[in-house]
């Protein structure tokens, strides 16, 4: 079997140091969460992306959030052999998306995922019940079309747990940017979800997402970037990208002991089942 190796440098990053990833069979990184569809890549998207498969990462899934961004997210999935698109109404849309306007797009031969949809109680909790009725229409529609969930919760993991609780063994999906405790993701697991990590692995005070990274089965696991939010520690406060990915496969393998190979292979092979990459 062809083997290679690719050098993936950690440009500016004083923290995590250079990253070598074996790409042999499933040892390649999908960032299984960006936003490249919205205003802030508008100006430099192919940059981006070529950035992005220059640190390593060659596959990104582009997350719909609303009719607009659907769109663009299947428009840039169209152009990219290696990018993948989601399609979903997320919360904080709950009171004017269309879920059904996502429907056209279900049969796309690109579109691995419902979502981003779910439940946002950070900025809004007087709509809860819309929130909750656009959220269950969503998971219908996964299940309908045999295509999982990815799933936004702030400050609202119980609800969205609550939610998709009576459809446990008809629908899978990601709980992703984790950002309850080690005992709520052990509930979404329970589910038959994954737990998605991004940039607060990297944090100091992230003390729920170091304790999931170090002790939740990396079966379970997806990596992620959420670009352009959430950039890892040395990039706080820029744009983060999908090319930052390494280094929360970097961080995870330090705080549980292991290869940054063997993150990169689990969490990949762990995306590949989840999405269907590749069948």
């Amino acid at each position: 079997m062809l083997k290679c190796w690719l050098y993936v440098s950690a440009l500016h990053f004083d923290a995590l140091s250079d990253i070598i990833i074996s790409s042999e069979g499933d040892d390649f990184v999908i960032d299984t969460h960006c936003h490249l569809n919205i205003e802030d890549f508008d100006q430099d998207l192919e940059k981006v992306i070529e950035h992005a498969f220059h640190e390593g990462v060659q596959s990104m899934i582009v997350i719909g959030i609303d009719d607009e961004t659907n769109k663009k997210a299947l428009k840039i999935v169209d152009t990219y052999e290696e990018l993948y698109a989601t399609v979903g109404i997320h919360p904080s849309d709950a009171d004017e998306g269309d879920v059904q306007s996502i429907i056209p797009y279900i049969e796309h031969p690109k579109v691995v995922a419902v979502g981003e949809c779910g439940i946002d109680l950070h900025w809004r909790k007087d709509n809860l019940e819309k929130q909750l009725e656009v959220f269950d229409e969503q998971i219908k529609i996964a299940i309908a079309h045999d295509l999982p969930l990815v799933i936004h919760t702030r400050d609202s993991f119980e609800e969205a747990y609550q939610a998709v609780l009576p459809y446990k063994g008809k629908v899978r999906g990601v709980f992703h940017c984790f950002s309850s405790n080690v005992d709520d993701a052990l509930k979404a697991i329970d589910l038959g979800f994954y737990v998605g990590l991004d940039g607060p692995v990297t944090f100091k005070n992230g003390r729920d997402a170091l304790m999931i990274a170090k002790e939740i089965p990396l079966e379970w696991l997806l990596i992620e970037t959420d670009s352009p939010y959430l950039a890892p520690t040395s990039y706080r406060g820029k744009r983060n990208e999908p090319a930052y990915l390494p280094l929360i496969a970097k961080a995870i393998a330090r705080l549980r002991n292991i290869s940054e190979e063997e993150v990169v292979r689990q969490t990949t092979k762990n995306a590949k089942h989840l999405f269907k990459l590749g069948d």
